[in-house]
């Protein structure tokens, strides 16, 4: 028997899903936001930082993390009645970044988390040119709130990364689910917008209506 979860929602109502990609530097909140959704126990593949890792890996900033996501994180999250999401968080490390292609096929929209704590938002320049390698996607830049974060204006933001004037910039709090999920919610609708006045043959179509955002 299917059982309702907790916000109304019976999973066996579900009539479409859409695969979203959440991407971002290393320790940047990945593994934490998927996990804060997740309707079912997310699939993790972290592995304990070790001393291989120094002068590989950039653990700038990062504090006492001590574990990393080697292939992927995934979870899933039912966004209303009739729609699911199905997430595949990448890995954050350089090393480990032959993978984004795969992870990427069939994705409607990218969830970019970034940091803006000192020394951090730098860490997210390599991400958005491994964006560019991979097919075109919507995507959305979500600032993941630490204790330390600087705050920065939307506009500076977009110098700082070098977007265009379009792109989404939204705060977010990884480890609360509310805001994790309105900062999913938005990539939907932002996927939905493009998707909606692109060529046929220029943007993977999502397949959602847009009577399935909440």
């Amino acid at each position: 028997m299917v059982s309702a979860r907790s916000d109304g929602y019976l999973p066996g109502t579900v009539t479409k899903s859409v695969k979203i990609l959440v991407v971002g530097s290393f320790g940047v909140g990945k593994t934490t936001l998927i996990g804060s959704v997740s309707e079912i126990t997310p699939l993790r593949t972290e592995e304990i930082v070790t001393q291989v890792s120094e002068g590989v890996d950039d653990l700038a900033g990062v504090g006492d993390k001590r574990t990393t996501t080697v292939a992927m994180d995934f979870g899933r999250i039912t966004l209303n009645q009739s729609l699911a999401l199905y997430l595949f968080g990448t890995p954050g490390q350089r090393r480990f970044w032959d993978l984004w292609e795969g992870l990427a096929e069939g994705a409607a929209g990218v969830l970019v988390l970034v940091d803006t704590r000192p020394g951090r938002l730098e860490a997210s320049f390599e991400v958005f040119d491994q964006l560019e390698i991979g097919p075109e996607l919507p995507f959305v830049v979500a600032v993941n709130h630490f204790p330390d974060t600087v705050p920065h204006s939307a506009d500076e933001l977009r110098t700082a990364l070098d977007l265009l004037p379009g792109t989404p910039i939204l705060d977010c709090d990884a480890r609360d689910r509310a805001s994790a999920l309105a900062a999913l919610t938005s990539l939907v609708q932002h996927a939905l917008d493009v998707t909606a006045t692109a060529p046929d043959d220029a943007t993977p179509k999502i397949p959602v209506s847009q009577e399935m955002v909440p």
